[in-house]
């Protein structure tokens, strides 16, 4: 038995020094205490890394099919009045939500950002007050009233009875409405009226579009939209104006969900406008993005860079379309982000290439300088050090 033990003890790797050997010296306290300080600041940093989750991220060709995006805003326009402001959203598949009204809300806000009304979109509402009838003659109280579409109407039995029936009459006609003072609806419900009372507003608008994931463009700009000769157009005779303010602010723009860590850079950017009438246009690349927590759980998203454009134009040399247009494209590679945690046998290996590493170094660095103290002194001793 205790030549087993005696053969064990030949096997020790760290031979002990008898405490009579020792020479403990100041340069050696100061490299202890300093490489202590060392190992520590790197302990308590790799402590970190292993208690908060590491993200990976990897880049996949993204392969998925008959996915819907959604499109989240929040723009501001302060000199737009909501009753002149439209939504249009269309894509390369052919699809097209013209003036949008579902899912969005405007708020109607004052020269200095206060608001003054929140409501879904829509102008008017009618006041039935002895109108004129589809067939020329005056509401009876005996009759069912059915207003006159202007000859905009599908079949002989529509009938448009608000002002703004008789402009999506028109709208999907492909019409123009020159005056709305000659439309019976427009002039009751005081549609003229009701824009000069709006006149120095502003309006927040907010909400989501769903559309097709391919390539397309939504845009928010004064007018009803409609299509004439296969050009989309929008209806600026209607509000009898030289010029339209298109000055903005995107509070939000994402496409999808929030995830941890998402940069959307068009969040808080102001535009002002400087010429009667301009057409501002965003560029937008859009990513898919997939994050997946610690947890498990996976979040379908999107990320997006941008470019940016503007037109601007005189009073009078109307160029194009004032108004604020997104164009958006998809790229082809989706980006993965994977949250993982450091495993506890990485954390112990990283400590002791830590913990060994800095005792190492920091014996070699004592005893280059206890061997270089030791030089010069013995050089002072004979005179030779100078």
């Amino acid at each position: 038995m205790e030549s087993l033990i005696g053969k064990i003890r030949n096997l020790d790797a760290y031979p002990k020094i008898n405490e009579d050997f020792y020479s403990r010296t100041l340069s050696g306290g100061v490299i202890t205490i300093a490489s202590s300080v060392v190992m520590l600041l790197l302990f308590i940093s790799e402590l970190r890394l292993y208690l908060h989750a590491v993200t990976e991220t990897k880049l996949v060709v993204d392969t998925s099919r008959g996915e819907r995006l959604r499109i989240n805003f929040d723009v501001t326009f302060p000199a737009l009045p909501c009753s002149i402001l439209s939504l249009d959203a269309m894509d390369i598949s052919g699809e097209q939500h013209l003036d949008v009204r579902h899912d969005i809300i405007k708020k109607r806000i004052d020269a200095h950002g206060n608001v003054i009304e929140t409501r879904p979109d829509g102008i008017g509402h009618p006041k039935i007050e002895n109108p004129l009838q589809r067939h020329g003659g005056r509401l009876e109280h005996n009759e069912t009233y059915c207003g006159s579409c202007y000859g905009s109407e599908a079949s002989d039995d529509d009938c448009c009875n608000s002002c703004e029936e008789v402009r999506e009459a028109y709208r999907k006609k492909g019409w123009a409405m020159s005056n709305p003072d000659l439309i019976d609806q427009c002039k009751r419900e005081g549609f003229l009226q009701q824009i000069k009372d709006e006149e120095g507003e502003g309006c927040n608008i907010y909400g989501f579009l769903d559309v097709n994931k391919v390539a397309g463009n939504f845009h928010f700009a004064p007018g009803k939209s409609f299509q004439q000769s296969n050009v989309h157009v929008h209806d600026l005779l209607a509000f009898q104006k030289d010029s339209f303010n298109i000055s903005h602010k995107i509070n939000r723009l994402a496409f999808g969900d929030y995830f941890p860590g998402v940069i959307n850079p068009l969040d808080g950017v102001l535009w002002v406008q400087q010429t009667p009438n301009a057409m501002y246009q965003y560029f937008l690349k859009v990513v898919p993005t997939v994050f997946t927590d610690v947890n498990g759980n996976t979040i379908q998203s999107n990320q997006f860079s941008v470019t940016e454009h503007v037109r601007g134009s005189e009073v009078g040399h109307l160029q194009s379309l004032p108004g604020v247009f997104f164009f958006y494209d998809l790229s082809p590679i989706k980006v993965t982000f994977t949250e993982t945690h450091v495993s506890f046998l990485h954390f112990l290996t990283n400590v002791c290439a830590i913990v060994g590493g800095v005792f190492t170094v920091s014996g070699i660095i004592d005893s280059f300088v206890y061997h270089g103290q030791k030089a010069i002194k013995k050089k002072m001793e004979i005179g030779k050090f100078s």
